[in-house]
């Protein structure tokens, strides 16, 4: 059956026209919606009346920045949302679609007739006192005054949303633990790979006597797990396999690099050269060992796409299920489990070949932006039905 498409304002505290903001993601929502679900308007970032103090804030460093822009957008919800509500107003929507960004909703009346639908890899609230939250220092010490505050207006805003998106169980669930949500509005729609679709990958093999090929992928060597990954290569090598490891988006410290270390500090995904080079690390890896402390992980879905297995922590809303497109390893795993589970698949070829038909299966249904597009559009057309 053919949905109608919509007229859809899109609203987040970023343009989604930037690609390489929120690691992509915010563009290939707002892509996805346009071309499964309707014609998608970006509503303007700007703070109405108090649209000085927003530039002030945005000339800060990004340290300030990152922590001091959406609590100041709390604090000035109503005066940001009355402008929002003109925009809604001289162009009427069908659907008002927020992501990333919770506090865009907060304070803001939408007209009577607009559904809302949301969608985020984690809220302020569930991250801070998760396991990804508490391995990280915390750099705003007077955040902690504000926090039952900051969780009341989570409350206040998701509850008024109609659709609820969440890219993972793990958030799908927290959420309606922490903020008692009402189950009807709250769905699990996993976020698809950044790259355009791969054709179906060339079959993958590997043996004892051969070369093993590991991958990790980000902007913080530290933050992704770079030093176990370095320790699980290290850990190879000294069972005599010829184990290498490829670094993209970050520079290891000299320390945990070495002649096996190949390393590309940045790819731009969005000029073809570097997206072949990009696709090429990917072709030729055997893991993607990447013990990340993160609330969802693109990466994750990236390596489906290409037929790679990952092996992670199973920590957050990381998009990786044991046994189909890798396995996710207890928190606090070191380099010896990573490296054991490595061996086990050396040892039975055929086993990893099938991990790896697995994943790029589960990309196909699952983990990739068509299929979110496709399910969100069945999602507000029954909501829509339903009002």
């Amino acid at each position: 059956m053919t949905l109608p498409r919509l007229r859809i304002a899109y609203l987040c505290d970023h343009s989604p026209l930037d690609r390489n903001m929120y690691s992509g993601g915010n563009a290939r929502i707002h892509d996805a919606l346009q071309e499964h679900v309707g014609d998608v308007t970006i509503l303007s970032q700007g703070w109405s009346a108090a649209e000085p103090l927003r530039r002030l804030i945005m000339a800060a460093p990004d340290r300030v920045t990152m922590r001091l822009r959406w609590r100041a957008h709390l604090a000035l919800r109503r005066v940001i949302a009355s402008g929002i509500e003109r925009e809604l107003r001289a162009n009427p929507a069908d659907m008002l679609f927020g992501a990333y960004a919770f506090h865009t909703l907060a304070g803001l009346r939408v007209p009577p007739g607009m559904i809302t639908a949301f969608t985020s890899d984690a809220t302020p609230t569930v991250y801070r006192l998760s396991e990804i939250g508490q391995a990280y220092r915390r750099v705003f010490p007077l955040g902690r005054l504000l926090d039952d505050w900051v969780e009341r207006q989570e409350r206040a805003a998701f509850r008024s949303v109609d659709l609820l998106l969440w890219p993972s169980r793990w958030l799908w669930h927290e959420t309606q633990t922490r903020y008692d949500l009402d189950p009807d509005r709250c769905h699990l729609v996993p976020w698809g790979a950044n790259i355009p679709m791969p054709p179906p990958p060339a079959p993958r093999a590997v043996s004892p006597g051969a070369p093993i090929e590991l991958l990790v992928i980000g902007r913080d060597w530290f933050a992704k797990g770079g030093p176990v990954a370095f320790d699980t290569m290290q850990q190879l090598r000294a069972a005599g396999l010829d184990a290498r490891l490829t670094v993209i988006g970050c520079v290891p410290p000299e320390f945990h690099r070495s002649a096996q270390v190949t390393v590309h500090p940045q790819l731009n995904k969005s000029v073809p050269e570097e997206l072949a080079t990009f696709e090429a690390a990917l072709a030729r890896a055997h893991f993607l060992v990447q013990p990340s402390v993160e609330s969802y992980g693109f990466a994750f879905c990236e390596a489906s796409a290409h037929g790679l297995p990952s092996l992670c922590l199973e920590v957050g809303g990381v998009p990786v299920w044991d046994g189909q497109n890798g396995h996710a390893l207890p928190l606090g795993s070191d380099a010896a489990a990573f490296a054991r589970l490595i061996r086990s698949y050396i040892d039975d070829p055929a086993r990893y070949v099938a991990l790896c038909r697995s994943a790029r299966d589960l990309y196909e249904a699952r983990l990739n932006w068509d299929a979110w597009g496709r399910r969100v559009a069945e999602l507000v057309a029954e909501r829509r039905r339903a009002v």
